[in-house]
């Protein structure tokens, strides 16, 4: 008995989401490859054409969540803060489920002193990922500097004790090995 072969369009539909992950894996192949080569340039220290690279990239598919992050990280590390924490505000806003621009903006929100925000934006990023342990570990440094602030407040407001001073001295020692930044 002849094998009866199925027309093309039914092969095409049978074989249709192979084809697509095909595709998508090759797409996002392409696009890691992308982003290493930038991350390369980056840190080989030719800082300019990275960022040069990452605009077009950027500017070519300004959806990818992927290459906006980078450039919001080398942003951080070029030490233009102004500029990357309006780059994660814009992710924020246009990609409120990934966790990854919440700790990053944390990360430099504590670096001006501005702990009560840098608590709230780590909290959200465990919303959407409670397993992130980077940012378990960020708000366990700014829970420090809450507790060695409240501290400072109470000793400030005229309560004083060796038990007192020996909670103030431990934050402050854990700030010290956390390397947080400075009170402003």
């Amino acid at each position: 008995m002849p094998q009866l072969h199925p027309n093309p369009v039914q092969l095409l539909w049978r074989y249709l989401p192979a084809v697509v992950l095909l595709i998508a894996a090759a797409a996002a192949g392409a696009q890691q490859q992308e982003v290493r080569e930038i991350d390369k340039l980056f840190r080989g220290g030719d800082s300019a054409l990275a960022m040069q690279r990452v605009d077009k990239a950027i500017a070519d598919k300004p959806r990818d969540a992927g290459l906006r992050f980078q450039r919001a990280v080398m942003l951080t590390e070029l030490k233009r803060t102004d500029e990357a924490i309006d780059a994660l505000n814009r992710l924020i806003e246009d990609f409120p489920d990934l966790p990854e621009p919440y700790n990053n903006l944390a990360v430099l929100m504590a670096a001006q002193g501005r702990i009560d925000g840098a608590r709230e934006l780590l909290e959200t990023a465990l919303r959407h990922d409670p397993a992130y342990a980077v940012a378990h570990e960020n708000l366990g440094d700014v829970f420090v500097r809450l507790a060695q602030r409240e501290f400072e407040r109470a000793s400030a407001g005229g309560r004083s004790g060796e038990a007192l001073q020996r909670k103030l001295r431990l934050t402050q020692d854990l700030q010290a090995a956390a390397r947080l930044p400075a009170k402003p």
